[in-house]
């Protein structure tokens, strides 16, 4: 899995308004509900495009995949191929989409007009951070998510609840049908990413935004990202991992 040729074609959730291309790509076991804040406030000037995610939403599952940032990616670009849009757009992308956008800007820079990424988890090894607060940080992160995905009945159990009481219903989609996608997606392309790199070798605009208050922000990896060549940092007060109201406004500005 990886080459484009081998990608299966994801499912285009939403396509609406007119003008400037603006593509959305969600984050790790969601759907494009993410953005459910975001495309009123841009539809009327932007033609909006939501895809859910190989492996998620409405897409398919495929089970001998290893769900890495270039697997999620080569789905990404096969899909919008298909769409034979005629100039570059803005490509959005929340949490693990945020991490796959960054990816595929930087493997097909001539595509994207500029890139905004929205709650991104970025994390780089604990030990390539100076700080000890930071290395601990970092740490925490990889443990839990280590945790997470070796407990299965823990995760879904908890999973479950949380969704209830999401501001955005259907955020979250762990469940059986998805546990393959969502575990393979979490070692893969959170846990293994290269998104620090990916963003350095991106030739078009980057903004960043996220909350003040976002759950799987690490500061150590942000410091870092903040001082790339052609990267603007928003962070956002009083918001957290989801995109908001508050956060949404910000993430359409930056659009």
């Amino acid at each position: 899995m990886g080459w484009f040729s081998r990608a299966p074609l994801l499912s285009i959730a939403d396509d609406r308004g007119d003008g400037p291309v603006v593509v959305l790509i969600h984050g790790i076991a969601s759907s494009s509900v993410t953005f459910q804040n975001v495309i009123p406030l841009i539809e009327s000037g932007h033609r909006c495009i939501s895809i859910d995610l190989l492996g998620f939403g409405t897409s398919p599952i495929v089970e001998d995949c290893d769900y890495t940032l270039a697997d999620h990616a080569a789905a990404i670009h096969r899909t919008i191929q298909s769409l034979r849009l005629r100039e570059p757009f803005t490509l959005v992308g929340h949490s693990m989409g945020a991490l796959i956008g960054a990816r595929y800007a930087a493997r097909w820079p001539r595509h994207v007009a500029k890139l905004v990424l929205v709650s991104p988890p970025i994390y780089l090894s604990p030990g390539e951070l100076s700080d000890d607060l930071d290395r601990g940080v970092m740490d925490f992160y990889l443990t839990a998510y280590r945790y997470i995905r070796e407990n299965k009945g823990f995760t879904l159990q908890h999973a479950a609840i949380v969704e209830k009481f999401l501001a955005i219903p259907k955020a979250m989609d762990i469940t059986e049908r998805t546990w393959t996608p969502f575990v393979k997606s979490l070692q893969n392309s959170i846990e293994s990413q290269t998104t620090v790199s990916d963003l350095a070798a991106v030739k078009a605009p980057v903004e960043i935004v996220y909350g003040s208050m976002d759950e799987f922000s690490a500061a150590g990896s942000m410091k870092i990202v903040s001082r790339l060549r052609g990267v603007t940092v928003h962070r956002v007060a009083a918001s957290d991992h989801l995109i908001g109201k508050r956060l949404a406004r910000v993430v359409a500005q930056a659009i």
